[in-house]
């Protein structure tokens, strides 16, 4: 979406939050709140800066527990 002229906030708010409303999922998933699912990667640098960086995820956190990638 940004490669077609779409700023990186607006096309993670695309996939993100209209995901939730999308799945009728609002109140569940999207944010980062207490009770709400959530699955977080760690990238290097701001996605908002520069969109590729969620090319090279570092780690995934599901249900409290850290996942890493093994190798290069």
């Amino acid at each position: 979406m940004v490669k077609y002229g779409m700023s990186p906030l607006a096309a993670l708010q695309a996939d993100l939050l209209n995901g939730a409303k999308l799945l009728d999922w609002e109140g569940q998933i999207g944010a980062l709140k207490p009770g709400y699912l959530a699955d977080i990667v760690a990238v290097p640098g701001n996605p908002l800066d520069d969109i590729s960086a969620l090319q090279h995820v570092d780690f995934v956190m599901k249900g409290g527990a850290v996942y890493k990638r093994q190798g290069p």
